[in-house]
């Protein structure tokens, strides 16, 4: 999807402190072979806190680097992977009551690990469909320590980190640009995320645990019974240039015009044989050597890391960042956002606005 004035004018993160993976393998929480094999460096790990709170944080730090009043609000998109709370309960809602009020369309998006491209897709279209509206507040935030979860053992090259993040989309100028935004789906492969599961009742009723990994293994193992496996898993990957080719046209630009690519946070050889290999370039400009410290946090990953970008002063003006995901469905997902130059308050770097008072 090609965007016209759309702007990042807020971002906020709450990432809390990481568990090394050296201090994993000393509590036998994670195997010494796959520390040695991924490369991957800890988890941000947030104990008994609610994704929800986290969620909270992160959106009250999105508008006060805007200057922005969260009342001034026409849309709230709240992506998750996980477990937010109880049961028939809605996580967007608490952040109504605290936070943006009642008068506005809010819902939650089960997208996987895409969750934030489809919430910026969808915001950018919401906002440009009636010029009456200016803002919508996109979050994203999952906590795994939970009995039902192995954050150690998520899946095969990742670990599960806790986290949240938060974007003010708006129709007004910001600091960076949103260029395009879409993805593609392999529905033949959706078998891949549920393996030999039974599909009724939902596992969690039973207290059954979720890993990926087993049932990926599963998957592959009964790929022919279960679907047309092998053909999904090869038109998956066939279509991660096509959506890139595409992203990057819908942008105006070329691969050469790439300062920086966010992937989700894999293991070293997965970020650089899926991601970087296809698209020509080297590792050194992916954000692995960040997102490694902290863990694959659900749907946050990328924002987590364009905010890294840009605290740690890693982009200059009009550099272009593309950001990659893949998720249930299964499905990719890929984003444009040029850096309009414009300082925002991100950790201290002085701001051209005015802060709000949340």
């Amino acid at each position: 999807m090609r965007i016209s004035n759309v702007f990042i004018n807020g971002l906020g993160v709450y990432l809390p402190p990481a568990k090394t993976v050296e201090s994993a393998v000393a509590e036998g929480l994670y195997p010494v072979e796959e520390a040695e094999l991924h490369q991957l460096g800890g988890a941000a790990v947030a104990g008994d806190i609610p994704a929800f709170e986290m969620a909270l944080s992160a959106a009250k730090d999105a508008f006060k680097r805007c200057g922005r009043h969260p009342s001034d609000t026409d849309l709230l998109l709240y992506a998750s992977t996980w477990h937010q709370g109880p049961e028939g309960w809605l996580p967007h809602s608490y952040l109504q009551r605290h936070l943006i009020g009642g008068d506005v369309l809010a819902t939650e998006l089960r997208q996987g690990c895409n969750g934030m491209f489809s919430a910026l897709e969808l915001g950018s279209s919401y906002l440009l469909a009636d010029p009456a509206r200016r803002a919508a507040l996109l979050v994203a935030a999952d906590n795994y320590g939970t009995p039902l979860m192995d954050r150690w053992r998520l899946g095969p090259g990742y670990i599960g980190g806790d986290a949240a993040s938060a974007v003010v989309l708006t129709t007004e100028p910001g600091f960076a640009r949103l260029l395009s935004v879409g993805s593609v789906s392999v529905p033949e492969a959706e078998a891949l995320h549920r393996g030999a599961t039974p599909l009724f009742p939902p596992s969690v009723t039973l207290g059954q645990g979720v890993s990926f990994g087993a049932r990926s293994t599963e998957y592959r193992r009964d790929a022919v019974a279960i679907s047309d496996g092998t053909a999904g898993m090869a038109k998956l990957q066939e279509r991660f240039p096509e959506l890139v080719d595409r992203s990057l046209d819908e942008a105006g630009i070329g691969i050469a015009d790439v300062a920086r690519v966010a992937f989700m946070t894999c293991s070293r050889e997965i970020v650089e044989q899926r991601c970087m290999v296809p698209l020509g370039l080297p590792m050194a400009k992916s954000t692995w050597d960040y997102g490694r410290t902290v863990g694959h946090c659900g749907a946050s990953d990328q924002i987590l890391a364009l905010e890294h970008l840009l605290t740690t002063g890693q982009l200059a003006p009009g550099d272009h960042v593309l950001m990659l995901a893949f998720g249930g469905g299964l499905a990719w997902g890929a984003m444009v956002v040029e850096w309009s130059g414009v300082r925002s308050t991100l950790r201290g770097v002085p701001s051209l606005a005015t802060s709000a008072t949340i």
